[in-house]
Parts: structure tokens; C-alpha cells; sequence
């Protein structure tokens, strides 16, 4: 009887360490590095991936680009991914093998690597006005135990252009209400100062 007990508690505590894993493998959002974490918290042990974003960098107003996210090298057996975008104009569109979590995107299982690579392919359709868009993404490249450990992620950013972008700042020299304009009328104020005198002399002369 105490041998059940035991082999009871065994299983209790080896199911409990793989929840992170199993609560997981259908994808969690937070996690791109647009806020901070990055799947790197649960994930580490392993050999480091490198990700990275393919698609246009500019798009129209109300455009939309396809893109894909790959994942290429560390453990590559199985993957997954979590990509955001930093307008909530912006609308992501999941791809195969991915799915619309919040307003996020997250893979639908653990992802067979196809040689030493992981692709996953996802759309963005543009903000109606002129924006500069930031997407993330977070790629984790398993050894497919049903553990993080021996598991590592990585992160990256594209910068995509909606229309002409941001409007930018002023700059250095340009008049933003207080420069030019108030520098121009100490200088009046300044040229009035000196004239004074030459008048004065002009009319003692008379």
C-alpha cells in the first residue's frame, strides 16, 4: 500500500513539473518582448536559435502584407512562436499552424523543424493612416521532451512603414512655437535698444 502511495506521489510531482510545458504547447501570448518577457523565462538550457522576420517593410494604408517568422537552429526538433504588433490599429492574420490568441499570434502545437528550420507564416493588414509599425517576435526552438529545460528562445523586431510613416518631430532648428520666433523679437528688442541713442543725438543736433 505504501508502494502506491508512493508511486502515486511520483507521478503527482513529475506531472507538475511538465505543466509548464503542456500549458504551453498551444501558445501563450506576452511573451515577444514587446512588453518585456520573452519565452526565454520558462525556456532555457539550450543551444541558442536565431529568428528572424521576411515580408515588406513598407506597406500602403489598409494594405496587407504576408510574412513569414523563422526559426532556425538550437535544439530544432519541435518550436513555436509568439508574434505582436505594436498598433492596436494593426490587424494580424494567423497563417497555417497558427492561431488569433487575444491580439497576438501563437502557434496550435509544437512544430516539427523541417531540416535545422521552422517557418510560420502570418499576415498584417495596415492602419488606415501614415504609421511606422513595430512587429515582435519570439521564436522557441525545443527538443520536444515535453520540458523547458534543454529548450531556448530568441527574439526580433521588423519595422514596417504604413504610407509616410510616423510624422517626425521637430528638429534641432525648427520652430516649435518658442524659437526662431522668440529669438526674433529679442533681437528687435535688441535693435530698438541701440537706436534709441542715435535718435536722441539727432534731435540734441537739431
Amino acid at each position: 500500500m505504501r508502494l502506491l502511495f508512493r508511486l502515486a506521489g511520483i507521478f503527482a510531482v513529475s506531472s507538475l513539473w511538465s505543466l509548464p510545458a503542456f500549458a504551453t504547447s498551444t501558445g501563450i501570448t506576452g511573451h515577444t518582448g514587446k512588453d518585456g518577457a520573452t519565452c526565454s523565462t520558462c525556456h532555457k538550457g539550450g543551444a541558442l536559435p536565431t529568428v528572424a522576420f521576411e515580408g515588406p517593410t513598407s506597406l500602403e494604408p489598409g494594405a496587407t502584407g504576408q510574412y513569414s517568422f523563422i526559426i532556425r537552429g538550437g535544439a530544432a526538433r519541435t518550436g513555436g512562436a509568439d508574434i505582436a504588433v505594436s498598433s492596436t490599429e494593426a490587424v494580424l492574420q494567423a497563417g497555417a499552424n497558427m492561431k488569433k490568441l487575444g491580439a497576438e499570434l501563437v502557434h496550435t502545437r509544437p512544430m516539427e523543424f523541417s531540416g535545422n528550420e521552422l517557418r510560420f507564416t502570418f499576415s498584417v493588414i495596415a492602419p488606415s493612416t501614415d504609421v511606422t509599425l513595430s512587429l515582435f517576435g519570439a521564436g522557441n526552438s525545443a527538443d520536444a521532451d515535453l520540458t523547458s529545460e534543454g529548450d531556448r528562445a530568441a527574439t526580433t523586431t521588423l519595422s514596417i512603414t504604413v504610407g509616410k510613416g510616423s510624422p517626425a518631430g521637430p528638429g534641432p532648428g525648427d520652430d516649435d512655437g518658442g524659437g526662431c520666433a522668440a529669438a526674433g523679437g529679442a533681437s528687435l528688442g535688441a535693435l530698438a535698444m541701440l537706436a534709441l541713442p542715435l535718435a536722441l543725438r539727432r534731435r540734441r543736433k537739431s
